[in-house]
């Protein structure tokens, strides 16, 4: 909360920049007007306000170090009062303290000053002003006022007793005035008088008629007040009866229950509840808690409050599986056999899920890696989570993070408040029905961080195996041991995990599949999942290989298979009609009928059209959603020398195409381009599919060579795709995802790949396909890529594949040597 105190300082939202306004005449004030209020002289009131020119009007006060008039006005209801819509008198008021709450609304503690009168309201201002009159307090003294006084004294020390709780202050604050024009004001501001009457007493200046008000009202007001007394002695009266009786039920119950009558249904659910915690199998210490509550459930009336939620915290701690149910060994056999029926290729994944088990097996109380998937949605990271659960013949039980930005979801909520429910993972647990189970965490990288704490550093207890024996959720209250549960969490990126809950897990990476791997998946598991889905018998329709083939080639281009399965589960909607229809026979679908069934195709080889120009490379892309490609193109144009970059390109891509147009000019003569040619022309390089960012040092080869072929005038092959980071020694550096870029250069059509040599260790990581059907070039330096990859030029290349030319190696040598 903001505060400002008056004079000199001023509030957050009083101190913002505001557009200057004219000065005020010395005999005008800012006016604020009120809606049922009214403030007297010498008195102190909070006041809130909240209508655009109210609020203006109080921060230019507080700006300008200004005394502010307070007005009430005629009609509450009026939104924006006008003058018409105005008293004429009010007071005016210095503001003490401007507090600005979290919920944006404005206050001012405002001290009374003195009484004014409206002389005319002045326009050009964008609040209320108006030129006033100050008046003064007369100063007079009689008898008839003298008596007057000790009477309204009487009076008001008379009405404050008959308050039920009045201010020892305000009756001390009462016995010391001495004033009797003060004294009618501070009656008249502390008493419970309505709007209209404080304003009729602000309005009148005449000490002896004010008092004879303020005296009048309170006669009333006193009266009122002993009425209420009686009345209330006369109610406390009834609360006794009903009190007696209420008392009298209960000793009549008590009796009851001595005697064994009455309450026998509560008996009989108490001793059920006894026998289900017997049969829970609880340990010690959480049956002394489910004990202790079902003794003081006992003791509770069932129409207290607190006897349905304690009734449900038993039952909820009756249902979770405190024991362990019986596991059957692992058969490895059998777990390689389910993993080869549920998924196609993934063979390095099956060999580590293998060795998992074989581990859990040999030491089925030891403390177990948790595994997690990463990869690209579609590759099928939820359902390896079902294989290996069907494997260990355990109950599996998925719980989904994605958005979950609450630690209560994860350790529950306390059941002091209403509607309380233990965290997500006990929920799974009591789902399973068993505390062994197979518990999948999905979409773990998608967790948020909110006001309600943190779910990630939740997380941290869970999946630590030295701490998850006692993990403690906070609605039951009790420990619960998680070491038997088989943790298995999922993720499409790394980066938003939170680094000590990555460390707690054993990344195993999924990539995206081969153009062959997703037939045979396509083959073995979709058409025949979306035939019983769309309840077509088998036989009844038939998709061609070169159908499905052509779907996974022209309409999708994607790393899983999710796409895949609705474009097939299209085409067999289509034949299911003519099935519905009465056609006979089995109707067969071939490449002629997708573009009936499917429309045109999605996706269109743009290799030879793209790189058939000088100054177009092909780059290779790693995407949260697999590898992608990406074309970098380069142009010059009559200019002075400058890079120009766009396609929407990162920080680190920038400095990447910066570097790699340096390499260029340093190596200009070798690569036989003219070096006065940089100073008179400026160079493009555009990235396109500009809508989407890019960034990452991996493009700096594919700069490089564009920038050599743009300057040389010599095209990059269009059967060749190039990734790898640049250094300004002309070295290529190593890069992340190379088994997705290099299964997204093959579903492209791609025939060649240059990599950074020192990549080689990700070899074994690319599909067997991939490595059989792609020629490999690793790269040193980013010479041997301008050699591997520009068209043959004439004393420029040995017709090797991969390898600078021996005059050219040696120059460059020597330049190095003469560096």
């Amino acid at each position: 909360m903001a505060e400002a105190d008056f004079p000199g300082a001023t509030s957050e939202s009083a101190a913002q920049t505001a557009a200057p306004v004219p000065a005020l005449p010395p005999d005008a004030i800012i006016i604020i007007p009120l809606r049922s209020a009214v403030l007297f002289p010498g008195h102190m009131a909070p006041i809130t306000v909240g209508r655009e020119r109210s609020v203006a009007a109080a921060q230019q006060a507080v700006r300008d170090q200004r005394q502010i008039g307070l007005l009430m006005q005629r009609n509450s209801e009026v939104a924006e009062p006008t003058p018409i819509d105005m008293h004429r008198v009010g007071a005016i008021a210095n503001i003490v303290r401007y507090i600005t709450g979290p919920d944006g609304a404005h206050h001012l503690v405002c001290q009374g000053d003195q009484r004014f009168q409206i002389i005319e309201f002045l326009t050009g201002w964008p609040f209320l002003v108006a030129r006033v009159s100050r008046i003064p307090e007369p100063d007079a003294h009689s008898p008839e006022i003298e008596a007057r006084f000790l009477h309204l004294k009487a009076q008001t020390t008379e009405a404050l007793q008959l308050l039920p709780q009045a201010p020892e202050e305000l009756q001390a604050a009462i016995q010391s005035v001495t004033s009797p024009a003060e004294l009618a004001d501070l009656a008249a501001a502390y008493m419970n008088f309505k709007p209209e009457e404080k304003q009729e007493i602000l309005e009148t200046i005449d000490v002896a008629a004010r008092i004879e008000k303020v005296s009048r009202i309170l006669a009333h007001h006193i009266e009122v007040l002993r009425l209420s007394q009686e009345i209330g002695r006369q109610t406390k009266t009834a609360l006794d009866e009903r009190q007696r009786e209420v008392l009298l039920r209960e000793q009549m119950a008590a009796i009851q229950r001595q005697l064994g009558e009455g309450e026998a249904g509560k008996a009989e659910e108490i001793a059920e509840l006894s026998e289900m915690i017997v049969k829970a199998n609880m340990p010690k210490e959480v049956e002394e808690q489910a004990r202790k509550e079902l003794r003081r459930l006992q003791r509770m009336p069932e129409a207290a409050a607190e006897y349905g939620m304690a009734r449900t915290y038993l039952d909820r701690m009756i249902e979770l599986p405190w024991g362990l149910s019986e596991e059957t060994p692992i058969d490895i056999a059998d777990a390689r056999r389910i993993l080869d029926q549920d998924h196609y290729g993934l063979e390095k994944i099956k060999r580590r899920i293998i060795e998992y088990l074989a581990i859990r097996k040999l030491a089925p109380h030891g403390n177990a890696p948790i595994l997690c998937f990463v990869g690209p949605p579609g590759v099928g990271k939820t359902s390896l989570g079902q294989s290996i659960a069907r494997a260990m013949n355990r109950r599996f039980v998925r719980v989904s993070l994605g958005g979950v930005h609450d630690e209560a979801e994860i350790r529950g909520h306390r059941r002091t408040y209403i509607g309380a429910l233990p965290g997500n993972i006990i929920q799974a647990i009591r789902k399973a029905g068993a505390r062994n189970c197979v518990m999948m965490l999905d979409e773990i990288d998608k967790l948020g961080a909110g006001i309600h704490g943190d779910p990630g550093a939740a997380l941290l207890e869970v999946l630590d195996p030295e701490q998850n024996n006692t993990f403690h959720d906070n609605y039951l209250g009790v420990p619960f041991d998680l070491s038997r549960v088989v943790f298995i969490t999922t993720a499409n990126v790394l980066d938003t995990i939170p680094g000590p809950l990555r460390d707690r897990m054993e990344i195993i990476s999924l990539a995206g599949y081969t153009v062959d791997e997703k037939f045979h998946i396509a083959r073995r598991y979709l058409v025949s999942r979306q035939l019983e889905a769309n309840g077509v018998q088998p036989g009844q329709i038939e998709i061609a290989d070169e159908a499905l083939r052509e779907i996974i080639k022209r309409y999708t281009r994607e790393a899983g298979v999710r796409n895949l399965e609705r474009e097939i589960g299209k085409t067999i909607r289509y034949a299911a009609v003519r099935i519905a229809e009465g056609q006979s026979g089995p109707v067969h679908i071939t490449c002629e009928h997708l573009a009936a069934i499917l429309g045109p195709p999605q996706f269109e080889s743009e290799l030879a059209m793209r790189t058939s120009v000088p100054g177009v490379a092909t780059g290779l892309a790693w995407t949260p959603v697999g590898g992608d490609i990406l074309f970098i193109e380069a142009t010059r144009i009559p200019g002075s020398g400058k890079l120009i970059l766009t396609g929407q390109l990162g920080e680190v891509m920038r400095e990447s195409a910066q570097a790699a147009l340096s390499i260029v000019k340093n190596r200009a003569g070798l690569f036989g381009i003219e070096s006065g040619g940089f100073e008179k022309t400026d160079i493009h390089i555009h990235v396109p599919a500009g809508a989407i960012p890019k960034d990452g040092p991996s493009a700096g080869v594919a700069m490089f060579l564009a920038l050599v072929s743009l300057m040389t005038e010599r095209s990059v092959r269009e059967d060749t795709a190039m990734t790898g980071e640049i250094s300004l020694r002309g070295l290529v550096l190593p890069v992340g995802g190379i088994k997705e870029k290099v299964v997204a250069a093959h579903g492209a059509g791609i025939k060649r790949v240059m990599l950074p040599a020192r990549n080689r260790k990700d070899f074994e990581d690319i599909p067997e396909e991939a490595r059989k059907q792609l020629e490999f070039v690793w790269l040193e330096r980013v010479d041997e890529a301008v050699s591997a990859a520009l068209a043959p030029a004439l004393g420029t290349h040995d017709g090797s594949s991969g390898k600078v030319a021996p005059h050219l190696a040696d120059a460059l040598r020597k330049q190095e040597t003469n560096g």
